[in-house]
C-alpha cells in the first residue's frame, strides 16, 4: 500500500517551518509541562507530515492541496 501525497510544496514547506518553530519554542521557552508536551506533539506531527507530504486530517476531510 502506498501513501499518496495530498500536500503541495508550499504547504509542505510551511508545515516543516511551523513544526520546527513549535519544537524550538517548546525547548527554549519556559512554560508549563502540558504546554511543552502539546507543542512538541504538534511540532513533530507538522514536521513529519511536511516531510512525508501526507496529512491525515486532509485525508479525513477529503482535502487535497496537491495536483
Amino acid at each position: 500500500m502506498t501513501i499518496q501525497q495530498n500536500q503541495n510544496i508550499v504547504d509542505r514547506f510551511l508545515r516543516i517551518l511551523l513544526g520546527g518553530a513549535c519544537v524550538l519554542s517548546a525547548a527554549y521557552i519556559s512554560m508549563p509541562n502540558f504546554a511543552v508536551l502539546l507543542l512538541m506533539i504538534l511540532g513533530l506531527y507538522l514536521m513529519f507530515s511536511g516531510l512525508a507530504g501526507h496529512c491525515i486530517l486532509y485525508r479525513l476531510l477529503g482535502m487535497k492541496t496537491s495536483k
